[in-house]
């Protein structure tokens, strides 16, 4: 049945970051299974003729190489995973690219790392990159470089839901859906015949210390959301990459994308699956990369008035807030602003290098020329190059 608050998004969510698990696209054995595509490829064309910009984050680059090759088990040797890995990616491509020819649509090839989005100019160049693909009627295949990205390949499971999250901010798009073998959150144990789909999550914290604790214990809130617990592997992966994109405003869907039809009962307004709702408004574009695509180059902890100061109130970081500073970072390097506890609270483009905050840390601003030489800048960080964390 249709529900409001769906039929709502769905209506207003003209981009839209589908992210396909391997398990959605692979057979008991790990091979890539090209029918499942096929029908993805179909509900896709749909809502691009519905004038939708569809964007697909797909894994199985690991499975269709072990087809390609012939291989009997997935390979446990790094280089070696990472040459089926090349070998697969091409035939994930060519494998998407035939389903959406018969629709009049091209399938779009785009590898990406961390790098890639954490400096800024790469992370706007691939932006402007996907833009100009839906105006050329291509449907982008977003995955992980697994040629180069080591730590990406040794994680066996949700590896790409912070892409997709990510991706989803980079869009701005309004709505991620994030496709697996699990069919949402669960309201106890998955295996219990008296468990359900927990249709909306309003409070994603509760639900996050309900998957951390695995479902031992209740939240210890107050909220009227009902308690979650694991339901399958990659749950954690994926309230992750959800606090990633609610916190900036979007909506997300974890569903099951093995059940033919999902996406389109999805944007149809249909209840399926569980929907995390967004956390307040969309944020600023540069205030996305700040806070959730750029690592940061270092770090300083600021005595309790400067956080105040800059989590409260909205003001620049002066030096004189400044009790410790930590990393070699440069001027215009992002950086990690830090409580006494050392807990990340914001970040910045910082305006002075490390050795310079180092210097005239704890100093009033009037200070500075007389120990620099110079005082370029009043601020160490300035609020419009500030954006807080929300954890």
């Amino acid at each position: 049945m249709p529900d409001l608050v769906r039929q709502e998004i769905a209506a207003t969510a003209d981009t839209v970051v589908v992210k396909v698990g391997t398990r959605v696209l692979t057979n008991d054995q790990g091979i890539l299974d090209e029918s499942r595509i096929v029908s993805l490829a179909s509900e896709l064309a749909e809502l691009v003729e519905r004038h939708r910009r569809m964007v697909v984050v797909s894994s199985g680059a690991v499975g269709a190489g072990i087809g390609r090759l012939n291989l009997h088990e997935r390979p446990s040797d790094l280089a070696q995973l990472q040459a089926v890995a090349a070998v697969g990616q091409s035939r994930l491509t060519e494998a998407y690219d035939r389903a959406l020819r018969p629709h009049g649509l091209h399938a779009a090839q785009v590898l990406l790392t961390a790098d890639d989005l954490d400096d800024r100019t790469r992370y706007l160049n691939v932006r402007n990159t996907l833009l100009a693909l839906f105006r050329f009627g291509a449907v982008p295949i977003i995955n992980e470089n697994d040629t180069v990205a080591v730590d990406e390949l040794q994680i066996s499971f949700g590896d790409n839901d912070r892409l997709a999250a990510l991706v989803t901010n980079l869009l701005q798009a309004p709505l991620l859906v994030l496709l697996s073998d699990v069919d949402g959150l669960y309201d106890g144990p998955p295996d219990a015949p008296n468990s359900q789909i927990v249709s909306t999550v309003t409070n994603l914290d509760a639900a996050t210390r309900w998957v951390q604790a695995g479902g031992r214990r209740k939240p210890t809130d107050d909220s009227s959301t009902p308690p979650i617990r694991l339901s399958r592997g990659g749950m954690a992966s994926k309230l992750a990459a959800a606090r990633i994109a609610t916190t900036a405003g979007e909506n997300v869907i974890i569903a099951s994308g093995r059940q033919t039809g999902t996406l389109r009962r999805i944007m149809a307004g249909e209840v399926i699956g569980t929907l995390i709702l967004a956390e307040g408004p969309a944020i600023a574009a540069r205030k996305r990369w700040l806070s959730r695509a750029a690592r940061p180059r270092g770090q300083i902890w600021l005595d309790e008035g400067a956080v105040r100061a800059v989590q409260e109130q909205g003001r620049s970081l002066l030096a004189v807030g400044i009790t410790s500073v930590q990393g070699d970072f440069h001027k215009g390097d992002v950086v990690a602003l830090c409580d006494a506890n050392g807990r990340e609270f914001a970040r910045g483009l910082t305006n002075y290098s490390h050795d310079a905050v180092l210097r005239i840390a704890g100093h009033p601003t009037t200070e500075i020329a007389g120990i620099l030489g110079h005082r370029p800048y009043d601020e160490v960080i300035h609020r419009d190059n500030l954006a807080r964390m929300i954890h």
